[in-house]
């Protein structure tokens, strides 16, 4: 096996390696001629969107059709919140450093995060220790 690694290439195959360095060559070269002419395409379709002209601004909207978002009751009652509103929202209190608390549903999150990483540290020292 090891013979056949450092002996010579043959005529048959010098040929063949020719033969398919040749073809690697052409299908670069399409490749390259591909992507030119892509790039060609997009800077043609830019220069097109650039000479075009800008389309008219439509006539400002009537004043009875636009709604301000203030005159809306709010979404979030703050007297009656739901569960999910309750583990998502910051409550009002700050800590001592002013630095507002952490919603309960981030607290939970982290507390899991932390829990799949003691427990991955104590299957990767069981299994090296070839407990498990």
């Amino acid at each position: 096996m090891a013979d056949q690694q450092t002996a010579p290439l043959t005529d048959e195959e010098r040929a063949e390696l020719e033969a398919l360095r040749a073809e690697k060559a052409a299908r670069e070269q399409a490749e390259q001629a591909r992507r030119e002419r892509a790039e060609l395409e997009a800077l043609r379709a830019e220069q097109r969107a650039a000479e075009a002209p800008a389309p008219e601004q439509p006539a400002a909207v009537p004043a009875e059709r636009t709604r301000r978002t203030d005159d809306r009751p709010p979404v979030v009652d703050p007297d009656n919140l739901t569960f999910g509103q309750r583990m998502v929202m910051t409550p009002d209190t700050t800590d001592e450093d002013g630095i507002p608390a952490m919603p309960p549903a981030q607290k939970i999150i982290i507390a899991i995060g932390l829990l799949c990483a003691l427990g991955g540290g104590v299957w990767i020292a069981l299994t090296n220790a070839g407990i498990l």
